[in-house]
């Protein structure tokens, strides 16, 4: 199955009998991000917790609890 990042549009191929590629095709909704967006994006969210300026509204307390 071919799937495109969201963010950069680079186009990969991923596993037709894998869990992610299920949902892709059985809900649109949901999206996929290559490795280097979604690793370049948690290594500046974790940049902008670290500043102490950034608040980060978690969706619910047992999440919260988690970390």
């Amino acid at each position: 199955m071919r799937v495109q990042c969201v963010i950069c549009d680079k186009i990969e191929e991923l596993e037709d009998d894998t869990l992610q590629a299920k949902r892709l095709r059985n809900r649109p909704i949901h999206t996929r991000m290559c490795e280097e967006c979604h690793d370049r994006i948690t290594k500046r969210t974790e940049e902008r917790l670290a500043t102490g300026h950034f608040h980060f509204f978690r969706s619910s307390r047992s999440i919260e609890d988690d970390f």
